[in-house]
């Protein structure tokens, strides 16, 4: 797929950017900064919780002549730790609303709630899809490894699709999309033709669209609904959750469009050579050398687009008597 070429916008008056540490590759999210007349900011997806991040956010607040006093709400646009995961506990600190969509919280209920069991779960998933013992452990491990970077989770208050928010003078409206995320909200203020776009809509990089037991069934066919109805905006300036903002928003919409629809006719080829479980497919699209995170990722992202494939009924999968589930080619 081709990238985007890097851009180095200015920030617009009332706006800053603040790039808070998260892991390897991305390492860092932007969050955002918005101020209002009266001097009181809007913080969007504050970035995961570790002392590092909070000392990050004193000393980002205190260079704009801030406190976590000023702060007047809290907006997320979706449930990921990189984006969720300090907003407990600036809430706890400031006192102040946290906003996100209704399904966004019952995702982050579902992945780190009490009861949760996702850190079972998904290795067994993963298990049933031919992933190896030894790797389905260490995907376990790592899953635990994201509690202390949500915790606590925050009261939210919802927004829902099409709300408007006042957020740094200016009036943005919600827009909520699938696939990366369930209830992700992307924030649009049509007078300047403005968008905070979290994930769904990324400059350099395509965003993760996971197949996950227990939620969105058909996370791809979601993300491309959703990049269907974004792209129909009037876009002049992104604010996306990794890299630069951006001009592209446009563009980049089909490029990614573009770049799922090769994805899925390379695994209808493959699948034409010879039935594979996912662990293989998974293989043959990222290469073997990932690093367990990295594999969690690609391996929701295969499983998201083999079940595209069961949807446009140009496959259909076959459980064989070990338990390992096989993808075929259908015509």
């Amino acid at each position: 797929m081709k990238r985007t070429r890097a851009e180095q916008l200015p920030m617009p008056e009332g706006m800053h950017r603040i790039q808070i540490t998260m892991s390897f590759p991305l390492r860092w999210v932007n969050s955002y900064i918005l101020t209002e007349p009266e001097g009181k900011v809007t913080i969007v997806d504050p970035g995961p919780r570790t002392a590092e991040t909070e000392k990050e956010w004193y000393d980002a607040l205190k260079g704009l002549g801030l406190t976590l006093q000023d702060i007047h709400q809290i907006v997320l646009t979706h449930h990921h730790p990189d984006h969720l995961g300090l907003s407990g506990w600036m809430q706890q600190m400031s006192g102040v609303p946290v906003l996100m969509s209704a399904r966004s919280q019952e995702e982050a209920d579902y992945m780190w709630g009490p009861g949760a069991t996702i850190a079972e779960r998904l290795p067994e998933y993963y298990r049933t899809h031919g992933m190896p013992e030894y790797k389905t452990v260490e995907i376990k491990e790592h899953m635990n490894t994201f509690i202390s970077q949500i915790t606590p989770l925050p009261e939210v208050t919802h927004i829902a699709d099409g709300d408007t928010l006042q957020m740094g003078g200016k009036v943005w409206i919600a827009v909520e999309t699938g696939g990366h995320a369930p209830g992700h909200l992307s924030f649009y203020a049509p007078e300047s033709r403005e968008i905070l776009c979290g994930d769904a809509v990324l400059p350099q990089i395509s965003p993760n669209v996971s197949l996950q037991p227990g939620s969105d069934p058909e996370p791809l066919q979601s993300y491309m609904d959703g990049l269907n109805r974004l792209n129909k905006l009037t876009v002049e300036r992104a604010y996306p959750g990794h890299r630069n903002p951006f001009t592209r928003f446009t563009e980049r919409t089909a490029e990614l469009l573009a770049h799922h629809e090769e994805r899925l006719a390379k695994l209808s080829e493959r699948l034409q050579d010879s039935p594979a479980h996912a662990y293989d497919i998974c293989l043959h699209l990222f290469g073997e050398r990932l690093g367990t995170h990295q594999l969690r990722f690609a391996m929701s992202e295969t499983l998201a687009h083999l079940q595209e494939l069961i949807r446009r009924d140009l496959a259909r999968q076959v459980q064989q008597p070990d338990g390992i589930i096989y993808f075929q080619y259908h015509q």
